[in-house]
Parts: structure tokens; C-alpha cells; sequence
């Protein structure tokens, strides 16, 4: 889009029309809705006096000019960011990701990103690899899932590495909190995925027959139970510790298949529940578990495992980390009850 300013005056025949609709019909290069959030930046003129109101009924003879803000390089910058370094070669790096930590750089996020961390970490050995934006990335986790991952630092590197991801030959482990426990407490959940059609930044189940489901697996198997003598039914547990085990790598696919089943993961925003239902709050644990969970602001999920094929010399590697502190924590909190 160009920056250059874009200058329309109002005719008769369009008085009256709100300003961000009427003004994306004048320019075929944008939106509505990018109309509407450039005026609401402070990037429109009336009658050379800034007009911020996208609902604002325009009349006959007004003037308004658009100055687009200059257009944001897309390359990431290096930025010295401290890494947890687990491993590293001339071929690849891996690395105990932070929850909080976004993994490359997107609308919201373009500094600050892991891929800023690694470009100054690895230099220019990253440079193109995986494309400009994304370099070296062959997976990746949520912005809030701790855990182990692990980055190409050349060509031949990326390309094997993608292969094992393609055909699922990958040991990938993840520990979660979860509400209540799943039953059976070891399965399998084989239900297919898609972006949701009313939230696009979401996932959520599909059905078979539906043409844009991918094929997603998740092995489950409960690690430790909580609070089963506050349940309200005899068997009934509050929490678990599950560990899962990923056959396919969807985005959100853990926190989407538990949830599906009835067992979001706590501290989950957008898939989950808040507090622990059947926790009533009396005495100091269970006061004190609420409270952790209260303060608990992401998913319980951390990828504890993960065991790969060296792309370049053949050596089998796997990895594994504990959990973090706050997931500690939690787990502690709800051993207590």
C-alpha cells in the first residue's frame, strides 16, 4: 500500500454515507476495516483537522485526507535476548522456551520474539532459512507453553528436520494440568481439527466428513490425581497431571482434544474454565490452591520431552526439561489438597 497521502472530496450524491464506508469505496487497495483503524490511529483529516470518528456522516464538500504511516519492515532485527541453551552445533540449536515468550515475530508481537533472540545468538548462520520471517523454525510452541524446542541453523538442518515432522517421526511429551481426569485415564483422542468459523484464531474439533479437518492425534495417560477426597462423587478427582503425547502437531491440538473431552487445561484462556469447580474454599489448602489458580494466567502445559534424529550426522538426540517454577507451583499447590 502506498504512504503516500490520499486526498477525496464528498459529493452531494454521497452525503450522509458513514466516513470508514464511504472512504474504502474510494480506494480499492483498502479495507474497511483497515480504513476505519487508520482513522481511529489519527491518520485521517477533515478539512485539515484530524477526525478520529469512523462513524462520523459526511457531507457535501468535506475534504479528507488519508496519510498512511510508513509501512513496518517485515525482517526480524536481532535483539539480545537471553536464551536457556540445551544443546547446540553448527547444524542446529535447542533451547528451553519461557512461557511469555512468542516464537516468531507477527501482528502484535514483531519484537521481542524468539527468532529476535536466535538471529543475535546464531548471527547470520539463520538468515533466509525457513523463510525471512520465520528463520529456522521448523515447530513451534504457544506463546505461554513452556518447554524444549529446536532450531535449524542451515538449510540441510531445516529439510531434515521438516521430513521427521512430516511423516511424525518425532518423540514430542508434554506434561499438563488439567480439570478433573479423563476416562478412561490412558486413551487416545483421534478427532480431526480446524479453525473455527466464528473465532479464526481459534481450533475446535470437526467432523470427518468436514473437508478442512486435519487428522489429529493425541496419546494421553494421567500422571497424578488431585483433591479426589473434595470431589462431590466418590472416584471424582478436581485436577491431574496428564502427559501427552503427540502422533500430529496442530496448533492448539492439546489444549483443544482435552478440552473437548471435558478436561480443559487450567489456566487456559481461551479453551478453558476458570478456578477448579467442586473446590470449595474453608481451609488453608484449599484456599490456597484457589488462590494459585486464581493467579495461574496461561495453560498448564509444558513440552517436557522431545527426541529427534540429528538431521545432518544421524545421532539420536532427546531432550527433556522440568517443568517451570509457577507450573511447580500449581502442581504443588493441588499435591496439598
Amino acid at each position: 500500500m502506498t504512504t503516500e497521502p490520499i486526498t477525496i472530496e464528498v459529493d452531494e450524491d454521497n452525503a450522509g454515507e458513514r466516513l470508514d464506508k464511504w472512504f474504502s469505496q474510494q480506494v480499492d487497495t483498502l479495507s474497511r476495516a483497515r480504513v476505519k483503524a487508520l482513522i481511529e490511529g489519527g491518520a485521517l483529516t477533515r478539512d485539515g483537522t484530524v477526525c478520529e470518528d469512523p462513524k462520523w456522516k459526511i457531507r457535501a464538500g468535506e475534504v479528507f485526507v488519508l496519510t498512511p504511516p510508513p509501512v513496518a519492515d517485515p525482517t526480524p532485527r536481532p535483539e539480545n535476548i537471553p536464551l536457556d541453551v540445551l544443546f547446540e552445533d553448527d547444524d542446529l540449536i535447542v533451547i528451553n522456551k519461557p512461557a511469555g515468550l512468542v516464537v516468531h515475530p507477527a501482528a502484535g508481537n514483531w519484537t521481542g520474539t524468539l527468532v529476535n533472540a536466535l538471529l543475535h545468538h546464531c548471527g547470520d548462520t539463520l538468515s533466509g532459512i525457513g523463510g525471512v520471517a520465520r528463520p529456522g523454525i521448523v515447530h513451534r510452541l504457544d506463546k505461554e507453553t513452556s518447554g524444549v524446542m529446536v532450531v535449524a541453523k542451515n538449510d540441510q538442518a531445516h529439510q531434515g528436520l521438516s521430513d521427521q515432522w512430516a511423516v511424525h517421526d518425532i518423540e514430542r511429551a508434554y506434561l499438563a494440568v488439567c480439570h478433573g481426569s479423563p476416562r478412561p485415564t490412558v486413551g487416545t483422542i483421534h478427532l480431526p481439527m480446524a479453525r473455527a468459523q466464528n473465532d479464526r484464531k481459534k481450533m475446535t474439533v470437526v467432523g470427518w466428513d468436514r473437508p478442512e479437518g486435519k487428522e489429529a492425534v493425541t496419546h494421553f495417560k494421567r500422571v497424578e490425581a488431585y483433591g479426589d477426597g473434595r470431589a462431590k462423587l466418590a472416584g471424582d478427582v478436581l485436577a491431574s497431571l496428564v502427559e501427552c503425547r503427540l502422533e500430529t502437531g496442530r496448533t492448539h491440538q492439546i489444549r483443544v482434544h482435552m478440552s473437548h473431552i471435558g478436561h480443559p487445561l487450567i489456566g487456559d484462556q481461551v479453551y478453558g474454565r476458570s478456578g477448579v469447580p467442586g473446590l470449595r474454599p474453608g481451609d488453608p489448602a484449599a484456599d490456597h490452591a484457589l488462590e494459585v489458580v486464581r493467579n495461574f494466567r496461561r495453560q498448564a502445559l509444558h513440552a517436557a520431552v522431545l527426541g529427534f534424529e540429528h538431521p545432518v550426522t544421524g545421532e539420536d538426540l532427546r531432550f527433556e526439561t522440568a517443568p517451570p517454577a509457577d507450573f511447580n507451583v500449581l502442581t504443588d499447590a493441588m499435591r496439598a489438597l
